[in-house]
This record gives C-alpha cells, sequence and structure tokens, in this order.
C-alpha cells in the first residue's frame, strides 16, 4: 500500500547563495591548478572516455581526439562549414572508441576512434530536403556503444530513435581498415562502407484499441494500460499524431515544446519470461525508459526487442510506471536500480526496480516553485559481496527547484524518509547555481559552477563546501552560464574550459585564447577522505528470473523495512 509522507523542509539560516562554507571564521581550502593547455578555436564541448585514456573535443571545423594525460592532440576529423556542438565518448572495445555527436544543425553522428585515427561510421539523419529536415534534438550513446537514443523533431513532431549499433561488424571492419592501410600492396584509399545502424522509433503512446481480449489476465493487463494512458489523453495536454496540444477557454493551441527524456536501465528486477539469461555484460543495458513532457507515465521498453521489430512497426512498452501528477524531470541512480521522478506539486517518487513498488512518495511542502531537476548522490556500499547491505542503503536525491532552491531528500529500506531544505534562493542572481554534477569518485560530492563563474566542491549530505577550484588570475570560466567541462573518473580529474580575460592581454590575431584548465583530486588532502575505490565494473542489483525469485526479495524488503523503522522507534 503506498502512503504518502507530508515533510516540511527546514533550511539552514547560515547558508548563503549555494550553501554554508563551514564553521564561523573558517576559510574554504583552496584547489589549486594541476595544468593547462591551449584549445582549438571555437571549442564547444568536450567529453571523456569511461578508463580516462582519452578527451574528445567537438569546435568550429570537426572534432579531434586528445591524450587525458599529455593534453596533447592524437587525431582530428576536419570538415569546412561543420562544427560540433555536443559529444558524447564511450570505449567500445580495446582500442576502440565511440563518439556521438551534433552538429550545430541538428544533424547526428557516429565516429570510431581507433589506432591514432577517428572514422565517420554513420550519419544518424542525414538532410534530403530541406523543408522535411529532421532536427536531433538530443542524442546518446550507452556505455560500451551498443545502443544508441536520440529524440528527433521535424514539422512539429517529435519521436524517439532507438539505436542498435553493429558493433561486432565495424570491429572487424576497422581491423581490416586497417590491416589495408598497412599493407604495402594496397591499391588505394578506397571509402570503406560500413555496417548500417538498425533504428526503431518510438512515438508518443496512444491508449490501445482493438476487441476485448478473452484471456482474463491478458485483458486485465491491457485494461490496465489502457487506463494509465488514457490519463496522459484526457488532461488538458494531448497527443495527436505524434503532436501535442493544449485546451484553453474551449480553443485548442499547439505546443511547440514537446520533448521526450529516456534513460537506459540496466538489468533489475523481474526480467521478461522470454529471457532465460541470469545476467548480461557488465554495464550493457537491457532496457529504455521513456517519459514525454505533459505525461504522467514512464514507459520501459525492451532494447532486446526494439531491435528486432520491423522498420514500420511501433514497439509497445514492456513495463508501465503510473505516477498521479505529470512529471516535470526524472533520474536514475547509478546501478538504475531506482528511478526518481519529480511531479507536479511538489510531489517526489521513487521506484524501486528491483520490487516493481515505489520506495518512495513525498510531498516536498517547502518547494516554492515547480521542480526542473533532479539528481541522484549515488554512493556504494563498503562491501560489493553484502547484497543486504546493498538493499538497505540509504538514497539521496536533489530536487532542484525554478526559482534555484535547492532540497535534499533521504530515503531507504528500513530507514525514515526525510526532506531538508539545502539552500535558500540566492539573494544575487549572480550567485545561481549553473552547472551542478555528482562527482562518482568523491562520496557525497557535487560539482558546482556558479553563474559568477565561481567553482566548488559541495558536500550535500553534511551540507558543507568542500573547497573552491579557482583558475588563474588572469583567466575566467567560459560561459558560466553554460560552462564547458568533462569529469576523468578513473584518473580523478576535472577538465574545465578557460578563457583569458580581455583586459589581461590584446587579442591575438587568429590565435586560440581558450585554455583547458586541469583540476586533480587524487593528492589533495582536503579531498582524500571522501575519495571513493570504484570498481572495473559497473555495481548491478539482482536481478530476478522467475516470479518467486521476485516474491521472496520483496519479501526480504518488506523485512529489512520492518527492523528498520522498529529501530528507528526505539532510538527515538
Amino acid at each position: 500500500m503506498m502512503t504518502m509522507h507530508c515533510t516540511k523542509s527546514t533550511p539552514d539560516s547560515e547558508m548563503v547563495g549555494v550553501c554554508k562554507s563551514g564553521a564561523p571564521g573558517e576559510e574554504t581550502p583552496t584547489l589549486q591548478l594541476s595544468s593547462a593547455a591551449q584549445l582549438p578555436q571555437n571549442t564547444n564541448c568536450l567529453a571523456c572516455s569511461e578508463d580516462s585514456m582519452y578527451l574528445g573535443l567537438g569546435h568550429a571545423g570537426g572534432l579531434s581526439v586528445w591524450c587525458a594525460s599529455s593534453l596533447s592532440p592524437v587525431a582530428e576529423w576536419l570538415q569546412d562549414t561543420l562544427e560540433i556542438t555536443k559529444m558524447e565518448m564511450t570505449r567500445m572495445a580495446k582500442d576502440v572508441y565511440l563518439l556521438g555527436t551534433t552538429d550545430d544543425m541538428g544533424v547526428a553522428r557516429v565516429y570510431a576512434y581507433h589506432h591514432e585515427t577517428i572514422h565517420l561510421l554513420s550519419v544518424i539523419n542525414t538532410v534530403e530536403n530541406v523543408n522535411q529536415r529532421t532536427v536531433c534534438l538530443t542524442f546518446e550513446l550507452s556505455k560500451g556503444g551498443v545502443y544508441g537514443a536520440a529524440s528527433m523533431r521535424c514539422n512539429g513532431d517529435v519521436w524517439l530513435e532507438v539505436y542498435h549499433f553493429p558493433s561486432e561488424a565495424w570491429l572487424k571492419e576497422l581491423e581490416k581498415e586497417e590491416s589495408q592501410k598497412q599493407d604495402e600492396n594496397s591499391t588505394g584509399n578506397a571509402d570503406v562502407k560500413w555496417s548500417p545502424v538498425a533504428v526503431s522509433k518510438i512515438k508518443p503512446p496512444k491508449p490501445p484499441k482493438g476487441p476485448t481480449l478473452q484471456d482474463p489476465y491478458k485483458r486485465s493487463k491491457a485494461d490496465f494500460l489502457a487506463h494509465c494512458l488514457s490519463l496522459d489523453v484526457e488532461t488538458s495536454s494531448y497527443q495527436r499524431e505524434g503532436q501535442s496540444f493544449r485546451v484553453e477557454s474551449g480553443k485548442t493551441k499547439k505546443i511547440n515544446d514537446r520533448c521526450c527524456t529516456h534513460h537506459f536501465l540496466l538489468p533489475c528486477g523481474l526480467l521478461p519470461a522470454k529471457n532465460t539469461k541470469k545476467s548480461s555484460p557488465a554495464g550493457l543495458p537491457v532496457a529504455i525508459c521513456v517519459w514525454w513532457s505533459g505525461n504522467h507515465n514512464l514507459l520501459q521498453y525492451s532494447l532486446e526487442k526494439t531491435s528486432k521489430i520491423k522498420p514500420d512497426a511501433e514497439p509497445m512498452p514492456d513495463m508501465l510506471w503510473p505516477n498521479a501528477k505529470k512529471i516535470l524531470c526524472s533520474a536514475v541512480s547509478n546501478c538504475t536500480r531506482y528511478i526518481a521522478v519529480g511531479l507536479e506539486g511538489a510531489i517526489v517518487c521513487v521506484w524501486d526496480r528491483m520490487s516493481g513498488s515505489p520506495l518512495l512518495i513525498v510531498l516536498v511542502s517547502a518547494a516554492d516553485s515547480a521542480f526542473v531537476k533532479v539528481q541522484f548522490v549515488d554512493h556504494r556500499p563498503d562491501s560489493a559481496d553484502d547484497t543486504s547491505q546493498y538493499i538497505a542503503e540509504k538514497v539521496h536525491l536533489l530536487f532542484f527547484c525554478k526559482s534555484g532552491v535547492i532540497h535534499i531528500v533521504t530515503t531507504g529500506r528500513g530507514t525514515q524518509s526525510h526532506a531538508a531544505q539545502l539552500t535558500e534562493r540566492p539573494a544575487d542572481s549572480r550567485d545561481l547555481p549553473t552547472a551542478i554534477a555528482s562527482v562518482p569518485f568523491l562520496h557525497g560530492l557535487f560539482l558546482v559552477v556558479q553563474r559568477n563563474g565561481k567553482i566548488f566542491l559541495q558536500d550535500v549530505i553534511n551540507q558543507n563546501i568542500v573547497c573552491s577550484l579557482t583558475p588563474p588570475a588572469s583567466h575566467l570560466i567560459t560561459t558560466p552560464c553554460n560552462p564547458i567541462y568533462a569529469l576523468s573518473i578513473v584518473k580523478p580529474t576535472l577538465f574545465i574550459q578557460g578563457e583569458l580575460e580581455s583586459s589581461c592581454s590584446a587579442p591575438s590575431e587568429g590565435g586560440s585564447q581558450s585554455q583547458l584548465f586541469t583540476f586533480y583530486f587524487g593528492e589533495s588532502d582536503v579531498t582524500k577522505k571522501y575519495m571513493v575505490s570504484l570498481r572495473d565494473s559497473p555495481r548491478q542489483a539482482v536481478s530476478c528470473v522467475n516470479l518467486e525469485e521476485s516474491c521472496n526479495l520483496y519479501l526480504k524488503q518488506r523485512l529489512l523495512s520492518v527492523d528498520g523503522m522498529g529501530k528507528s522507534v526505539v532510538d527515538t
């Protein structure tokens, strides 16, 4: 049975801007710059591979790959009129890295870096007709580069495309291309015809139609799905042929900001009955979770099924996670076991994929405006083999309001849920945070960049600023409202772009004023106690292959919850 707890947030009177800086009179430590390197002109985006070996840079005229240790370029792909604005990077195999890019015209591409050479493997949305041009809004690669997903828009219609990349075929073709290059008897530089990408489209859902099913189980399942999907049609917003509309004063108006949010999901919980595998390769997603702006429901699709359907067929969701209010924002935990959603009316819901039930439903009564973003404060148990500890661990979330106020919510099986106001609304708009990112290698710490260009590490659990990160006095952070940065996980480092302050030097003719600053956290006494020893493979929650296993796990969690609640009552 789901219960709603009304929790009053308690602001800390000592907090100013983002967080209090520590004990009264105590100065915030400063982490010094480790190194710097000059960047290509008009560098727009930055990405780091999971093994921290390489950096990907998108800029005017193409893209480059740099060695992350020496900060020196090792390969580049140059093309006139091409300007890369967004980039992702993942390791596909040993010495092979996949790069997913989007340019300023909304065209997505997939490249591979292999043996100091960049190869263009696929153009996701080619421009054939300017009047029917498909624009890529978001493009994401799954870890390992087996899958990809992109939100597309064309003439007001928005849909999600899911890609199954031919990884094994691409690896063979890359090796073949490399051997031909080294062969002295090779006859030329013929273009390699790379294997095509399998694509499936997911459109905004419609209530299923058709004759009543005879089987009672199938009938009840279909009726439930139809009921939940109808909530998204009967409310003030509804969809017609992939478009979004709103009813105002009896008139129908088209909504142009229709968008889709998705998350790749690792194996967890009760797997589909046809899936007989106990586990999947480490880090390989098995499903994708999707929701549409203005909708109530989270829809989960099997990646294995979507990769096998016909190109013109539309996949149906395997699971539906219903919510009472419209979804405003969402996030998944590092292991993807938990899905957190911020709903209208300042309601927080955390779904537990292991049990298939809500871990938390709470009303953040102190929220002064709508939620715009949610993030998990991921941390790992001390013992990797202690499943019960992993089940009972606390879950911390940050919810960001439109006003700039941040709330922290703490929950978990066997623990009492608690919501508190982490920050007050800044008096000066320049103190508003423009980027807040979890630092995976530092326990409970977030990287915060403010509109005024200040950077610091914040302990969001203990609510204090750990240290400031300061660029050279002659430089400023590039576009603090949208900073260009990347975190190296294996070698705990922050890479962030800076610009030479105009008052310090005359502009060089045709030269780049951009610098890549690096801050290394591995040897700092300030961050040493927060350092997390990351494992080679991501932590994956246990998956169940039948209903009995799922029920046993759910009962175990309930027992832990009862024991924990009893202990909390005794302690108080």
